[in-house]
């Protein structure tokens, strides 16, 4: 049965909300876990993701196997020797090239046979690319790349004047790079990995915050005093909310001089943006905590609605539009989808007025349903 503890309180008092801020700030400066997660977590998955999660193919171990060491076969074969993408290995035998590959020490086998520079001459020469399919995102990247290398061996027998080989093509074609010239995986994943680092920090932390006093038993003590519900949660907010800003305040240092991610966009959108996100993710934690009362409970609740989504179904690590269509409906109402498109937006793109204005108005939007549905969770009540 409902018991009120107290009669409620009136009006919102700021003296009441400071009380209530320095106690939360000195609760959570004396739970040194609590700083741990709010202020090394971020450093220290941002240094793990940074640097060991990476889309890029480099060094890819490439099985050579040439019967034929004419000069232009050779001169083919060089720009596999002199690529940063692989790490040939020469090998005179197709079978031992085929048992390598099976075994994984290599990704894929170039195969030039007796006939080529016979064959060039006519116009009509080929060469093999086998590449191990399992890993199909690497597959694609690592033929690319080896088609690359034979491109660009073509574009430059055309370029001086020799007979066309490997069906050169007449017309040259330039490409360029926007938003990402360099070609860096990094540049994409270092916004996604800020959204998860501000998404497991915000969520996890006060999804423990109100849990935490129901098992200890400190809520019946507060809920006999004049405060107000409201106060309760902002003053559990603001501590919460400012070690956040920390966390991102070393995020942004780290893709700025760790690992070089232009920012081509405004820095104060960047904050302005997180920092509606930020209460967006404490809010959820906040709402779960006061539901569950439980902090196990609150803990698993945080990573599965919270964590996972923001990881599996953002668009931080898949195309969003090349999933199912109810994935895709799913994905639309994650505020971390928003959150991901505009911080890679202003990163990398700079500031663009349509997509950030829309980003930000959802942000908005799931930031004060979740603050009032944390509010209506926390009752000055026994259950």
């Amino acid at each position: 049965m409902t018991q009120p503890l107290s009669r409620p309180a009136g009006s919102l008092s700021w003296r009441r909300l400071l009380a209530l801020t320095h106690k939360e700030t000195r609760q959570l400066i004396r739970d040194k876990s609590n700083l741990m997660v709010g202020l090394f977590l971020p450093l220290m998955l941002i240094l793990i993701f940074g640097y060991g999660l990476s889309f890029d193919v480099k060094n890819a171990p490439l099985a050579i196997v040439t019967e034929d060491t004419s000069p232009a076969a050779q001169d083919v074969l060089a720009g596999f020797y002199l690529s940063p993408y692989f790490s040939p290995v020469p090998l005179v035998s197709m079978n031992a090239a085929r048992q390598l590959l099976r075994e994984r020490q290599v990704d894929a086998i170039v195969y030039v046979r007796g006939d080529f520079s016979r064959n060039l001459a006519r116009g009509d020469a080929t060469i093999q690319v086998l590449v191990n399919g399992v890993d199909a995102n690497r597959a694609r990247v690592i033929d690319a790349y080896a088609r690359g290398a034979i491109g660009q061996w073509a574009t430059k027998r055309a370029a001086s004047g020799e007979a066309a080989a490997l069906s050169a093509p007449a017309i040259s074609v330039e490409s360029r790079l926007w938003f990402n010239e360099a070609n860096n995986s990094r540049y994409f994943l270092v916004p996604g990995l800020i959204v998860l680092i501000m998404t497991l920090n915000g969520a996890l932390l006060t999804s423990l915050v109100v849990a935490r006093e129901w098992e200890r038993g400190t809520l019946e003590s507060l809920f006999v005093t004049p405060v107000h519900a409201t106060e309760i949660v902002i003053s559990k907010l603001i501590p919460y909310f400012v070690v956040g800003l920390a966390g991102l305040l070393m995020c942004l240092l780290s893709a700025k001089f760790l690992f070089f991610v232009p920012i081509r966009g405004s820095l104060a959108l960047i904050i302005f943006t997180s920092m509606l996100y930020l209460l967006v993710s404490l809010a959820t934690g906040l709402l779960i905590s006061a539901a569950t009362k439980n902090q196990f409970l609150a803990s698993q609740i945080a990573l599965i609605v919270g964590f996972l989504p923001a990881l599996m179904l953002s668009g931080f690590i898949f195309d969003l539009r090349s999933v199912p269509a109810v994935v895709r409906g799913i994905s639309s109402v994650l505020p971390a989808t928003y959150y991901v498109e505009a911080l890679q937006t202003l990163f990398l793109a700079g500031n663009v007025p349509s997509l950030l204005i829309r980003d930000c108005a959802v942000l908005a939007l799931a930031a004060a349903v979740l603050l009032v549905l944390a509010r209506v969770n926390t009752r000055k009540e026994l259950q």
